[in-house]
C-alpha cells in the first residue's frame, strides 16, 4: 500500500500529520513518500489551501488534519479489499 503527503517545510499541521503516519505505520506497515507541493505548480494549485494532503492507494483521503484511528480505519479498509474513500472530516 502506498500512502503520499504532500506538505511543504514550516507547516506544523503537515509535522502532525507525519508524526501521525508514522506511529500508524509502526503498526500497519506501509510505503510512505513525502513530497513538497511546491515542487509541482499543478499539485500546488490544487491543494494549497488543503495541505497537508494524503493520498491512499491514488486517492485523497485526508486534508488538513489526522487521527490515528481513522487513517488506521482508512489503510485497513483497503487492505481489507474496500476502496478508501475520503474520510470527510476535511475542515472543522
Amino acid at each position: 500500500m502506498i500512502v503520499r503527503i504532500y506538505s511543504k517545510p514550516n507547516c506544523c499541521l503537515c509535522d502532525q500529520a507525519k508524526a501521525v503516519l508514522e506511529k500508524v505505520r509502526e503498526r500497519i506497515p506501509f510505503d510512505l513518500i513525502e513530497e513538497d507541493i511546491r515542487a509541482d505548480p499543478a499539485t500546488f494549485a490544487a491543494y494549497r489551501y488543503d495541505i497537508p494532503v494524503v493520498i491512499i492507494d491514488g486517492r485523497d483521503t485526508f486534508t488538513l488534519r489526522l487521527e490515528e484511528a481513522e487513517v488506521e480505519a482508512s489503510l485497513q479498509r483497503g487492505i481489507n479489499g474496500t476502496p478508501v474513500a475520503d474520510s470527510g472530516s476535511q475542515e472543522e
